[in-house]
């Protein structure tokens, strides 16, 4: 998503550089915490569960990601760059049927559902691919243009896939209110529905960062990743998608069971 290096860290910001990467590394292990924890949920939807966890185990690896970027990880070691933990793609899909799977457990994946794990699927491989290749070459490739899983053309995926899964999504949870008539039912709609509203409004002030980043910099030649404060922003606006990811897959695992009985 182009959020990139935080550059130059002088120490007048180094101890909030610190606190950046402690806040960071936070979130990391929130989310694979509690997305390992739904992998063992014996309650609810079987599937449901598993695609949660997904979500948030591929969203603890893409801040992951940002975290060594940003640390300057990838510039320090270079044959770890291209690491495969950078899930972009893959994040409104797991969300979506996560959501879909949990209002219509009856529902049995087809053939067809395939077609929403092409991008994901396609992303990871380019970095495995990468990740395996030499130093040498892992250093002639970097965000490109046109590049649907690395580079502005993923960026623009990214940030219209996301909110089109966020819409059908929604649209599964409000058929869902009109139908049911179980008041165990009714309060995982309820919170599905506050899932979704909250994520809503978290992606819309992280995709303004994410937005105009891009525009600057293919449009206006701008690179407003130089900015220690926008980056450093742009970071935690995506952090903070996966902090409420995290509390609300931690409230479910909690009372989850009792609540919607």
């Amino acid at each position: 998503m182009g959020l990139g290096h935080l550059f130059e860290w002088t120490s007048t910001f180094s101890y909030y550089f610190i606190a950046l990467l402690v806040i960071l590394g936070a979130g990391v292990a929130q989310a694979l915490g509690v997305g390992g924890l739904f992998f063992l949920k014996q309650s609810g939807e079987r599937r449901a569960n598993a695609f949660y966890g997904g979500l948030l185990l591929t969203f603890g690896f893409t801040l992951l990601h940002y975290l060594l970027v940003i640390s300057g990880f990838f510039s320090h070691f270079p044959p770890w760059r291209f690491l495969p933990i950078y899930f972009t793609l893959a994040l409104p899909v797991f969300l979506f049927f996560y959501v879909k799977l949990s209002m219509y457990p009856a529902y049995r994946l087809r053939w067809t559902d395939a077609k929403h794990f092409i991008l994901p699927t396609g992303q990871f491989l380019f970095f495995l691919v990468l990740f395996l290749q030499s130093p040498e070459v892992k250093i002639t490739w970097d965000r490109r243009f046109f590049n649907p899983f690395y580079g502005a053309a993923e960026t623009l995926l990214y940030l219209t896939t996301f909110p089109a899964y966020l819409y059908f999504a929604y649209r599964y949870v409000r058929r869902r209110r009109r139908s049911t008539h179980s008041r165990g039912e009714m309060r995982l709609v309820i919170y599905c529905e506050k899932l979704l509203q909250v994520l809503l409004i978290l992606f819309a002030i992280h995709a303004v960062f994410v937005l105009s980043d891009f525009i600057s910099y293919e449009f206006l030649q701008r690179n407003l990743r130089s900015l220690n404060w926008y980056a450093a922003l742009g970071v935690l606006s995506f952090a903070a998608l996966g902090f409420w990811l995290s509390t609300y897959g931690f409230q479910i695992l909690i009372w989850g069971r009792k609540l919607f009985r």
